[in-house]
C-alpha cells in the first residue's frame, strides 16, 4: 500500500516541531513534510503530488484559506483540511468550496489521523466535482452563530459554570426565548417550568445547549424562506426525534457520555442539507421530492439524480468547515451510506444512521411517506444487527 503525502503549513517553527513530534509514530503510514509559508507549499506541491495538505488559518501573507484556494485550482484532487486555533468564523467561511475539513486546535495525533483518513475517504466517495460546483452556486449557506462561537470559547476555560453558559446566551434574547420554548416542551418532558438559560444548562448540561444553539440557529436562517413543497416544521420535528432516538442508542451501546453528546448533535443536523438545497434550489428540490414519492424511492436517492450530490452530502461538506468532531460531521455525510465509513465499530454514524431509520419508521403513516431503509448488512458486518428490536424499544 502507497503511502499518503501529506504536507503541513505553518507559520511558527514551534508548532511545526510540535506536530512533528506528535505525528512521528505515523511515520510507517504517511510520508510528511513541514514548511512554514503557504508559498513554500505550493512550491513544493508543483514538484511533488500531495495527497492532503493540513495548513493553519492565520499566516502572514497567504492565509490558509487562501491557500488551500490555490490549492483547489492547481491540484483539486488534494484534500484541503484547516487548522486553527481561532474560531474565527469570518475566515472560516471563506473557505466554504475550497476545504473538506475544519479542525480546532490543540488537537491530539489520534484526531488529527481520523480528520485525514475520514475527509479523504469522503473525500473518495462523493461525485466531487458536482458537490463543489453545486456549492459554489449556492447564495444563502448555514452560518456559524456568533453565539455558538461564544459558548465554544468558554468551554475551553475549565473552571467554567453553568451559570455563566445560561448568562452568556441570556444575551440573545430570540435564542433564549426559542431554548425556553423547547426546553420547556413536551419533548425534553422535565417535570417543571424551567425560567431561564441558567437553569435550562443544568437540567440538560453544557453539550445539549450546545448542540441546540447551533441546531435553532441552523434552522432559523431559512424560516422565513419561501421553500415550496418542503416542510421546515416538519423536518425540525424529525430532527428533534432523530436525536433523542440516537442519544438513547448511544446510551444502550455505551454510558459514555462524549458518544451519546456527539450521537444528538448529529441527529439534530442530519438533515441541514436538506434544508440548505430547499433554500437555494427550490424547484429542483420539490422535483426531488415529487421523484422520491413518485417512484418509492428514498429521497437521497431522488436527489442524487437531480442534482448529482445527496442533502447527505451537502451538509456532512458545509458542517465540515465548523470545527465540529469528525465523528459529527461523518455522522451526517454518511447518514444513509453508513457502509462508506472507514470505521468498523459503533460510533455516531451508526446511531444516526439506526435512528433515522427508526424516527422515519414511525413517521410512516404521514403524507409523503418515506422510504428510507436502515442498512442491514452494515449493522451485520459491525455485529450489530441483533441489537435493532432493542433500539426500536428504547426509542
Amino acid at each position: 500500500m502507497n503511502k499518503k503525502r501529506i504536507i503541513f503549513v505553518d507559520d511558527e517553527a514551534l508548532v511545526l516541531q510540535g506536530l512533528q513530534r506528535m505525528l512521528r509514530p505515523l511515520r510507517d503510514e504517511w510520508e510528511m513534510e513541514f514548511v512554514d509559508s503557504g508559498a513554500k507549499a505550493l512550491e513544493r506541491m508543483a514538484q511533488t503530488p500531495v495527497d492532503v495538505v493540513v495548513s493553519d488559518m492565520r499566516m502572514p501573507g497567504m492565509n490558509g484559506a487562501e491557500l488551500l484556494g490555490e490549492v483547489m485550482k492547481r491540484h483539486p484532487k488534494t484534500v484541503r483540511i484547516i487548522l486553527s486555533g481561532h474560531a474565527d468564523k469570518d475566515l472560516i467561511l471563506k473557505c466554504v468550496g475550497s476545504t473538506h475539513q475544519y479542525l480546532a486546535k490543540p488537537c491530539d495525533a489520534d484526531s488529527l489521523k481520523a480528520t485525514v483518513l475520514r475527509a479523504a475517504s469522503t473525500e473518495n466517495s462523493l461525485r466531487d466535482e458536482k458537490l463543489k460546483e453545486l456549492v459554489a452556486r449556492m447564495d444563502r449557506l448555514p452560518s456559524i452563530p456568533s453565539l455558538y462561537v461564544q459558548i465554544v470559547e468558554a468551554f475551553q476555560n475549565p473552571e467554567v459554570t453553568l451559570d455563566q453558559v445560561g448568562e452568556i446566551i441570556a444575551k440573545d434574547m430570540a435564542m433564549t426565548a426559542k431554548i425556553l420554548k423547547l426546553v420547556n416542551s413536551a419533548f425534553f418532558g422535565l417535570r417543571r417550568q424551567v425560567s431561564s438559560p441558567s437553569e435550562a444548562a443544568n437540567y440538560l448540561g453544557l453539550d445539549t445547549i450546545r448542540s441546540l444553539v447551533l441546531s435553532l440557529n441552523a434552522f432559523s436562517q431559512f424560516e422565513a424562506l419561501p421553500l415550496g413543497e418542503f416542510s421546515i416544521e416538519g423536518l425540525w420535528n424529525h430532527s428533534l426525534n432523530t436525536a433523542a432516538i440516537a442519544k438513547a442508542i448511544a446510551l444502550t451501546h455505551d454510558d459514555n457520555p462524549k458518544l451519546a453528546d456527539e450521537a444528538f448533535i448529529a441527529g439534530m443536523l442530519h438533515d441541514v442539507g436538506k434544508l440548505v438545497l430547499a433554500a437555494n434550489y427550490t424547484k429542483q428540490f420539490d422535483q426531488s421530492l415529487r421523484l422520491a414519492s413518485d417512484n418509492k424511492i428514498d429521497l437521497s436517492v431522488a436527489e442524487q439524480e437531480v442534482f448529482g450530490a445527496s442533502h447527505a452530502d451537502v451538509g456532512g461538506y458545509l458542517l465540515g468547515l465548523w470545527g465540529l468532531p469528525v465523528s459529527v460531521v461523518e455522522a451526517i455525510a454518511l447518514h444513509h451510506s453508513p457502509g462508506k465509513s472507514i470505521q468498523k465499530r459503533f460510533s455516531p454514524l451508526t446511531a444516526v444512521h439506526a435512528a433515522n431509520g427508526i424516527s422515519h419508521e414511525r413517521e410512516a403513516a404521514n403524507d409523503p411517506p418515506s422510504f428510507t431503509r436502515i442498512d442491514s448488512e452494515y449493522l451485520t458486518d459491525l455485529g450489530l444487527i441483533e441489537h435493532l428490536n432493542t433500539w426500536r424499544k428504547a426509542a
